[in-house]
């Protein structure tokens, strides 16, 4: 993910880069989305190798597409931060944060642990769960309620 308009002109700059060296290979029929080079025959396989530099043409091919493969991704990323920046980002999602104590609560409940165990598996005292709790995990920081629920995860896996 970007996160600055730093990052956001580096990954821009690296786009460009890979679009630069795509079109620069020159292997015909080597296009994106193209069909794999037709090497049935030795004459070909040799012929091919020696016009490329000593590369067989599926290895070429294999390069190729994953430059496309890393060049869709940063297009992707470079695509979701423009939206971003043109304000495509849906604030009522932010209210699903609010709602992370409460699930944590109500996880631990379903999931048959008591405040008790939920303490041991975290290697703390059954007290600062239930003060988590009281205050809906209030004065827990970011990392606590991750911690909490990676205990969720792999109960109930």
């Amino acid at each position: 993910m970007i996160k600055n308009e730093r990052q956001y002109r580096i990954t821009r700059a690296q786009a460009g880069r890979l679009r630069k060296a795509l079109e620069a290979s020159g292997m015909p029929g080597m296009g994106a989305g193209s069909e794999t080079a037709d090497a049935a025959t030795a004459g070909v396989v040799m012929e091919s190798r020696v016009r490329y530099g000593g590369i067989h043409p599926l290895i070429a091919k294999a390069q190729e597409d994953a430059m496309n493969s890393q060049l869709a991704d940063l297009e992707g990323e470079l695509k979701e931060y423009e939206a971003l920046k043109a304000g495509g980002f849906d604030l009522d999602s932010l209210k699903a944060l609010a709602d992370i104590p409460r699930l944590l609560i109500q996880a631990r409940i379903a999931m048959g642990l008591s405040q008790r165990e939920l303490a041991e598996r975290l290697s703390l005292k059954e007290q600062q769960i239930q003060r988590y709790e009281a205050t809906e995990y209030a004065h827990a920081s970011l990392t606590r309620m991750r911690e909490v629920a990676a205990v969720y995860r792999v109960e109930g896996e």
